[in-house]
């Protein structure tokens, strides 16, 4: 963005070229097609009401912006961010070798590729199922595509509007604000904070972040991440097997996210929902290299489409999302699938050990400093997130006052949802020194008498 403004500062002559283009090949004038205000004419399309449905706007530039704010208040400020689970890590070596060969060989006459298959090349997709399926998915059941949160886009593309969601409350914003632009929904209640047309699936401390099945509404399509972002909650191997048998019984599709898969400690918990019986029949798992090897800047991930998973009328879920990916996309880049193929070596699949080590060991840090100031703590055990509980106090306001007063980035839990209000998660994704200081600065901030009252 930065070189972006230099740019736009260094180029008037061509911007005055451009206008002066623009005026040569012009149309006639004509009479206006829209309404016009204070002086401004206004195109005759109709905005697409669904986005008028959207509460603000979407939670990480959100975070962003009072970032930015406070900075521009107080430009000497020292700011460390445990907010965004953006890893800063250094791409490892021989990942690294990857992108680069992957890079090289365009500039050779044997080696340069244009276009490639929209689903991914061949070999990383039998890599992905091998190494990290162990073979219970088939290759040609692996679409490779620039990441997760874009395949959940596609995946909404392909559902259409007229589909029912379910969603765990909290979760990742993403879930609910596409099925809102999808026209799924209905307004949201101004007193319960939730959107008409979706299913809330609470889940907290009191069920253990696991909902209770019994008690919920049928949904078309049940979205559910575990580990789970923002709580750190992971479904034990009985939980996701429950979770399966509902859908199954329901006729629901269940799109499980597994995208903090390799945070994974415990020997009970599941690292793919492929690994219950029946999820082939009613599952569609996305995951994503970006917390595996420092990838968010790369972009690259994948979505499972099992061939047994069909719609009601029998036919092919995946030849549905095949088309849509062969639609609206031409392929992640061959540059980044190169540095894939690295990531799934031997010796990569060990680079990416050493990573999720260090921010594991970030996020032991961070959960043992909430516990040290006496607060209640979820997570940072098979997830890179630690939810903490501030017993009911207002989560934008502690993040304020975290920002102000220890000049430290976190994310306020009713940015996840109203299920998240008095919630704030931290993130373990910070370099150690800063994880550190950062530590140092919430005992002061974070103490229960310095928690603001309701």
């Amino acid at each position: 963005r930065d070189q972006a403004q230099a740019c736009r500062h260094r180029a008037p002559p061509m911007a005055a070229s451009l206008a002066i283009a623009a005026t040569a090949f012009a149309a006639p004038s004509r009479p206006a097609v829209g309404a016009e205000r204070a002086g401004v004419q206004m195109s005759g399309v109709a905005r697409n009401a669904n986005f008028g449905k959207l509460q603000a706007g979407y939670l990480f530039p959100e975070i962003g912006r009072r970032r930015s704010a406070y900075l521009a208040a107080n430009p000497d400020a020292n700011i460390i961010s445990l907010g965004i689970g953006d890893t800063t890590q250094p791409v490892p070596s021989h990942i690294l070798s990857g992108l680069v060969a992957g890079a090289s060989k365009l500039g050779t006459k044997e080696g340069y590729s244009g276009y490639g298959a929209e689903q991914g090349m061949g070999p990383l997709r039998e890599k992905i199922a091998s190494a990290l399926y162990d073979g219970k998915v088939d290759a040609t059941e692996v679409f490779v595509s620039d990441g997760s949160k874009c395949d959940i886009g596609r995946l909404q593309m392909m559902f259409g509007s007229g589909v029912t969601s379910a969603v765990q409350d909290p979760s990742y914003p993403v879930y609910v604000d596409t099925s809102v632009i999808m026209g799924q929904t209905a307004d949201m209640d101004a007193t319960s904070k939730q959107y008409g047309n979706i299913v809330y699936m609470p889940c907290n401390p009191s069920n253990n972040f696991f909902p209770d099945l019994s008690s919920t509404p049928r949904a078309d399509v049940v979205y559910f991440c575990s580990p789970n972002n923002p709580t750190g909650a992971a479904a034990s191997r009985e939980q996701l097997q429950q979770l399966v048998d509902w859908c199954n019984k329901q006729g629901s599709i269940l799109v499980f996210d597994a995208a903090y898969a390799p945070f994974i400690r415990s020997a009970d918990v599941p690292k793919s929902i492929f690994e219950i019986e029946g999820a082939r029949t009613c599952a569609i798992e996305v995951n994503s290299f970006s917390k595996y090897a420092g990838f968010t800047g790369v972009r690259l991930g994948w979505t499972v489409v099992p061939k047994e998973l069909v719609w009601a009328d029998g036919s092919s879920v995946a030849a549905d999302f095949n088309r849509i990916m062969c639609t609206v996309f031409n392929g992640a880049s061959n540059v980044v699938q190169s540095g894939a193929m690295a990531c799934l070596d031997k010796d990569g699949l060990a680079e990416i050990q050493v990573l999720i080590d260090y921010y594991m060991e970030n996020a032991a840090m961070l959960r043992q400093t909430m516990l040290d100031i006496g607060l209640k703590v979820h997570g940072g055990t098979d997830a890179p997130y630690v939810f903490v509980d501030l017993e009911g106090k207002p989560s934008w306001d502690m993040f304020s006052k975290i920002l102000e007063e220890a000049q430290v980035v976190t994310i306020p839990g009713a940015g996840f949802g109203p299920g998240g209000e008095g919630f704030l998660r931290l993130s373990a994704f910070a370099p150690r020194e800063a994880c550190e200081e950062a530590c140092t600065r919430l005992r002061t901030a974070m103490k229960p008498d310095a928690v603001p009252a309701a």
